[in-house]
């Protein structure tokens, strides 16, 4: 539960501040696909910016800046300029802007940082063509402009009841300067009409009629079908490979050796490339590839012999490094004086991201020319525009192909899912380093057991914790020494640092947060709520610990810790806020009914979690039979994340959230042994099926802070409230994941 944004954000939030400028430094131009298919003219089309364009038959297009990787921001991010805009829904058209950062600002989905970062800057790209059309018809009747609304595509003057529909407007409005986007008026909150309504996305048709929106739909004349093999640990090399006879299989162009990049190793790995007619000819000369290896300079990492480490470790009350200590307090005293100690040690496993959609790119090389199509998170770092996420700032295409950046033209698809996966651009990367050897447009498609084992993985994880009461059973004392990997030997791996401002260290009068990082080969990557996803579930489930030692309720001695007087000042609105907090934890205990009597076998938990500058509290109703089957019945989530923009949305991102909390939990984990992950598909990386999914009741506390993201911060909370249900429903306490680990099914 982290008070400040994590580094990775902040990275983002400091490149934000010229977001609002970036937004207006260029004008899309061009016909929208409606207007030019119905052969209208676009000459005396409104376009006030790069994200606006009214037709003068009335049309309008909004461009959506993002990617869009399921979590629904083609709807809901030009809903927030249709909002100021007070554009008629029916009449918006969006598409899909083009990656082109200098125009649009920042183009990427990570961190749930979409609308967060968005949501003043598109505010004003809509109020400011509103402002310009209130103008125009306050010119064309001759009246003040503060005479005027506007509502539903048409501006009307109060007085006279005149009224004159956007499209009247647009050649008009187009002959007036555009105003500086810092001196339109925005709408207060009570006037939104759009933002908070229920919009279905605006790909649901396409999406449900199976038409061509993903990167693995793409399709190009004489387009050729690419398998790429890697080494299964990270590191190794081709020694050699039955290139002859793979080529001549049916419908196999070519295969070759592509050494790999040793700058940007997890980018472009060394393998063996095979180009075909058809994705299936490709994946059938792939099965039969035989690669000698040399894996000297491989990876070994091993699952169990790290496990063995970090439990000898765990041993010790601190670790190498000293994250956060209480100033001036001695926490060693402070364990030794305490009436009681609570000590635990919670554990969990690497996991991949798993999309729906395995990784995927079509790449064409023209010369000293590069058009790429992929399902990429963040398509600007693969051109050099920025580092953000703390993703290292790559001139691949330079470096590797020769080819300049401003020579390669990124078109992103629409997702089948991402979660952080595809903000690393590997997949991106194979794809143009076999289309530089191919003369025509090449798609390459990874199978499952590709997008398993070679990842960029959520890192697993040691807490030794401890807590110390005193006789009124306060929590007066507490630690964590949590133990992490490093690639570097500097730094923790992405998604595997803890911050100083974990919660509960700051709120208690003498505490300490260590860590220890051990050596690790295997890639890591930020995974659906990096850090918070598993901190949650360790800490959330030892405050319930300690609540049980004490002999208290454990929703009063959570309000109780934040209620510390020493509880630290929120820093804005991207910080813990503990009346938001409270608030969120005593609403979605009052809506489960904490504190009713539960029918034998069952259970209800609770937990909070601060993270991505939301402020969200769930409690799970759990069962356990006699056969130690768990089922989550229902989940009540209460969450501040400022203004809702789009209700369904938000509600899906917070339901998809829990699923995929309670999937991973409860099944999923992978084990790594000589460098290799085991696991390479669904039958053993057993996700949760659809008949096990628990309902959902979801309730918003809504405010004027700024909006927050909703795809991430939904689902830490999740496995420590099921983690105590269990402990309420059977006495059994529940310190590892997933559960099949304690021989729980479901």
């Amino acid at each position: 539960m982290n008070t400040q944004v994590n580094i990775s954000r902040r990275a983002i939030l400091n490149l934000s501040a010229g977001a609002a400028g970036g937004l207006m430094l260029g004008v899309f131009v061009g016909a929208t696909p409606k207007a030019a298919q119905a052969g209208v003219s676009t000459s005396a089309a409104f376009k006030p910016n790069a994200f606006i364009t009214i037709m003068p038959d009335g049309h309008i297009t909004i461009m959506s800046k993002n990617p869009e990787i399921g979590q629904g921001i083609k709807t809901s991010l030009p809903m927030i300029i249709a909002e100021e805009l007070d554009a008629a829904w029916s009449d918006v058209e969006i598409v899909e802007a083009p990656t082109n950062e200098k125009v649009y600002g920042h183009q990427f989905a990570g961190g749930s940082l979409s609308v967060f970062m968005n949501w003043k800057p598109l505010r004003q790209v809509g109020a400011t063509a509103r402002t310009m059309l209130v103008e125009a018809a306050a010119n064309e009747w001759r009246v003040p402009a503060n005479e005027c609304t506007t509502a539903n595509s048409v501006v009307t003057h109060t007085p006279s009841g005149r009224q004159l529909t956007y499209a009247a407007l647009a050649g008009k409005a187009a002959a007036l300067p555009v105003p500086d986007a810092k001196t339109v008026a925005l709408k207060n909150r009570s006037d939104f009409k759009l933002l908070g309504t229920r919009i279905g996305g605006v790909d649901n048709e396409k999406i449900v009629t199976g038409q061509p929106l993903f990167g693995i739909d793409k399709t190009l004349p004489g387009m050729l079908y690419a398998a790429y093999e890697r080494c299964p640990a990270l590191g190794g090399r081709v020694k050699s490979a039955n290139l002859d006879q793979i080529k001549k299989m049916p419908g196999v162009k070519d295969a070759f050796v592509i050494d790999g990049n040793k700058k940007y190793p997890t980018l472009l790995r060394p393998g063996v490339a095979i180009v075909a007619d058809t994705t299936w000819a490709a994946f059938q000369a792939k099965a039969a590839l035989q690669v000698e290896w040399d894996e000297t300079d491989a990876s070994k990492d091993s699952w169990s012999a790290i496990q063995a480490q970090a439990h000898d470790l765990g041993q010790k009350p601190r670790g190498e490094n000293v994250v956060f200590a209480t100033k001036d307090k001695d926490v060693d005293a402070a364990f030794k004086t305490a009436a009681k100690t609570v000590k635990a040690f919670y554990h969990y496993p690497f996991v991949p991201h798993a999309p729906l959609e395995p990784q995927n790119a079509t790449a064409w090389r023209r010369g000293d020319k590069l058009d790429i199509w992929a399902p990429t998170q963040i398509p600007g770092t693969a051109l050099g525009m920025f580092d953000s996420l703390g993703i290292v700032f790559y001139p691949f295409f330079q470096d590797e192909l020769g080819i300049a950046a401003e020579n390669v033209t990124i078109t992103p698809t629409r997702s089948g899912g991402g979660f952080g996966r595809r903000g690393w651009n590997d997949f991106l990367c194979e794809a143009a380093a076999i289309a530089a050897r191919v003369d025509a447009p090449v798609k390459l498609q990874w199978t499952r057991a590709d997008d398993m084992r070679h990842d960029q993985y959520r890192a697993g994880g040691f807490h030794a914790l401890e807590g110390g009461l005193d006789d009124k059973g306060k929590l007066v004392a507490f630690r964590n020494h949590f133990i992490t990997f490093t690639a570097n030997g500097k730094t923790p791996v992405a998604g595997g640092g803890m911050a100083a401002s974990e919660f509960p260290a700051q709120f208690v009068d003498t505490a300490e947060i260590s860590q220890t990082m051990l050596p690790l080969r295997t890639p890591c990557g930020f995974w659906r709520a990096p850090g918070s996803n598993v901190f949650a579930f360790a800490i959330q489930g030892f405050i319930h610990e300690m609540a049980t030692a004490a002999g208290r309720d454990h929703l009063e001695f959570l309000l109780s810790i934040m209620n510390d007087p020493r509880a630290p000042e929120p820093k804005g609105p991207n910080s813990l806020n503990t009346a938001r907090a409270i608030a969120v934890t005593k609403l979605a205990a009052e809506k489960a009914g904490w504190g009713r009597k539960m029918p034998a076998g069952h259970g209800l938990g609770l937990a909070f979690y601060f993270s991505h500058a939301a402020h969200i509290a769930e409690v799970a109703e759990v069962s356990v039979d006699k056969n130690n089957k768990v089922r989550v019945h229902k989940v009540w989530v209460a969450a501040d994340v400022g203004p809702i923009v789009n209700r369904s949305g938000a509600e899906s991102q917070v339901q998809g959230s829990v699923i995929d909390g309670i999937s991973t939990m409860m099944n999923l984990g992978l084990t790594i042994e000589k460098g290799r992950i085991q696991e390479s598909n669904f039958d053993t990386y057993n996700m949760l099926r659809m008949p096990h999914a628990p309902e959902v009741e979801v309730h918003f506390i809504e405010s004027d802070n700024p909006p927050s993201g909703l795809g991430e911060p939904a689902l830490p909370p999740i496995a420590p409230a099921v983690a105590n249900a269990i402990f309420a429903a059977t006495g059994q306490r529940v310190r590892s994941m997933p559960l099949s680990l304690a021989g729980m099914t479901v």
